[in-house]
């Protein structure tokens, strides 16, 4: 076959792969004028062959993007690179921009002379358009966060403001109170009668009671604000100490306390120790019906951080209630039987709140309740910003 048959075949084929492309094609002069269009390109800018077929890539470019155009051609024609890629925008026959990936290679005969360029055009406008509200969404969802995170520390500090004058305020009256009565009862207390003694005994209970809120209501206030120290946790010696510490109080008690060693998280220690402390302080307030205190602490580490499960075997709570458990002053129980000041599991959840965790209990009545805990690794100095949630809640674990 005589080579210019051969090249009229191998034209042939390339202008039919060119008409049934998806994507646009066009055989485009050195001096820029469109020579030959495929459908696919006629219906990317909504012009069609003929009115195409003689402009100048520059007509249709978007202006902002015409020395991108001149750059890519002057690069070819000078053969440093035998093809060029770049993303650029046309102008619709409707006047609105096309964003579009742009292939173009130079053709040449063959004594090696510019002939005529091939260019590909890929249309990616809905591509962009998506990137671009997604982070126009990103930039409107960050300003959100950092107006309701200015909110919730503002309404923090209220909080800690009005925690602290109220604690003062009451404290003041109260000692007069527990003073009075402390009085009364070492010089007259023998002269008081069984329900005398017993009255002024409520009294400086009450008394105590009134001042354990306070100091509950002023942790809960600081907890919220409290700067978060960052580093390895031992909780499994963190329970270990708490039990302790409760043993103490009540050396009497009889107790199986188990505490399954190696439970580790990056953490805040002295926020964990409180949330320890609640934790178990929960699970022995309501085991006082029980002969023994019975309670375990178990977990298990992953990627992310630690979950760990307090389990008692006291009298447990029924489970449509749940949802009230960790609202403040919320009690399930009657004083008679261990409930404390209704802050404790409020102190609990904004504790694992901070460590971006979750906190979820379940329960059967009068066969005890499990507290499942799951606490997030945080950032040590140096691994990158922490940011400060002191005002947000625990989420569901």
């Amino acid at each position: 076959m005589p080579p210019h048959q051969a090249d009229d075949q191998d034209e042939a084929r390339f202008r039919l792969a060119m008409a049934s492309a998806g994507i646009g094609m066009a055989i485009v002069s050195l001096e820029g004028r469109f020579v030959d269009v495929n459908p696919a390109l006629c219906r990317m800018l909504g012009r069609d062959g003929n009115e195409l077929v003689g402009l100048l890539v520059h007509d249709i470019s978007h202006p902002v993007d015409l020395p991108l155009s001149e750059q890519l051609r002057r690069d070819l024609m000078s053969g440093a690179q035998p093809s060029v890629d770049a993303e650029k925008r046309y102008l619709h026959r409707d006047g609105h921009a096309i964003d579009v990936l742009l292939n173009a290679a130079l053709m040449r005969d063959a004594t090696g002379a510019p002939r005529y360029f091939i260019s590909q055009f890929r249309d990616v406008t809905a591509q962009r358009t998506a990137e671009r509200e997604l982070r126009d969404l990103n930039e409107h969802l960050e300003e959100r966060v950092r107006e309701r995170t200015a909110a919730l520390e503002a309404a923090q500090r209220r909080l800690e403001v009005f925690a602290h004058g109220v604690s003062h305020d009451l404290r003041a009256p109260l000692r007069t109170i527990d003073g009075f009565a402390m009085q009364l009862e070492r010089n007259a207390g023998d002269a008081l009668d069984a329900p005398g003694r017993e009255q002024l005994a409520r009294i400086r209970s009450a008394s105590a009671r009134m001042g354990s809120l306070i100091e509950s209501l002023l942790e809960l206030a600081r907890i919220g604000r409290a700067q978060l120290r960052p580093g390895p946790v031992d909780v499994s010696l963190l329970a270990e100490w708490a039990a302790a510490e409760l043993h103490d109080m009540q050396p009497d008690r009889a107790t199986r306390i188990h505490v399954q060693p190696g439970l580790e998280v990056i953490g805040d220690e002295r926020l964990l120790k409180i949330l320890l402390t609640q934790l178990l302080r929960n699970a022995w307030q309501f085991s006082a019906s029980r002969e023994i205190v019975a309670v375990e602490v178990e977990g298990v580490r992953d990627d992310h951080g630690l979950h760990f499960v307090v389990r008692d075997h006291g009298i447990g709570f029924d489970m449509a209630y749940a949802g009230k458990l960790f609202e403040p002053f919320q009690r399930l129980h009657s004083g008679e039987q261990g409930a404390g000041d209704g802050i404790g599991l409020t102190i609990a959840q904004q504790i694992v709140g901070r460590h971006h965790g979750g906190i979820r209990a379940e329960a059967v009545p009068d066969a005890g309740a499990s507290f499942h805990v799951e606490l997030r690794d945080l950032p040590r100095a140096g691994d990158g910003t922490q940011p400060d949630d002191g005002a947000m809640g625990a989420r569901a674990a």
